[in-house]
């Protein structure tokens, strides 16, 4: 079975290579929708694959660090970077060019990894990433899957690898949050106390 569920956030960026001139050497901005898609071939005790309400912790803080940000690409021009860093307080810098493709493959690869890092309390099953949707605008999208994340020609994602800027990570309701990820440490969902009506 599958859940879906739709993250919002303003983004900046500029998508080198590409073959839009207007895209490629100008800084622009985007309203992204993003889907996240769940799958598990069982439900837990509430009878869902993943309460929609544990996704408003570390999985949307992660999104939404990509609020109202710049997003560049590591190997881009350094002077360009260091502008990104000198006249935004909100950025991420990525691995990857930040088209809506990669997007698509960054978003799918944090929630894995918290999902891999998450003790669940209340009988899930298998719960994993399924796909993850980025509309980029009403009429266009990226949609990415796990061997998308997999594909080394389409780069090579890790969380060493995406950096998060001073201003982004004192706003997480845990400033350490991400560091936690890196270093392979758990979260933990509540413990639910099972009631049955008789």
């Amino acid at each position: 079975m599958l859940i879906r569920k739709l993250f919002k956030f303003e983004n900046a960026h500029i998508v080198r290579n590409c073959t839009s001139d207007r895209c490629k050497r100008s800084i622009h901005g985007h309203s992204y929708k993003v889907e996240l898609l769940l799958k598990a071939s069982k439900l837990d005790h509430g009878q869902m694959v993943y309460d929609f309400g544990l996704l408003k912790g570390v999985i949307k803080e992660l999104f939404d660090a990509f609020d109202h940000a710049i997003c560049f690409w590591e190997q881009d021009d350094p002077a360009y970077i260091q502008a990104c860093k000198t006249f935004s307080a909100r950025w991420v810098s990525l691995p990857v060019s930040p088209s809506a493709e990669q997007f698509s493959r960054i978003f799918f690869y944090l929630a894995q990894q918290v999902l891999a890092s998450t003790i669940t309390q209340n009988g899930e099953g298998d719960v994993e990433v399924y796909s993850v949707i980025v509309h980029e605008t009403d009429t266009g999208y990226a949609q990415s899957f796990l061997e998308d994340i997999e594909n080394a020609q389409m780069g090579l994602l890790s969380l060493d690898q995406i950096h998060f800027s001073e201003q982004v990570q004192t706003e997480w309701s845990d400033p350490q949050m991400y560091e936690k990820l890196k270093q392979g440490m758990t979260f933990q969902n509540p413990n639910v106390e099972l009631q049955v009506k008789l």
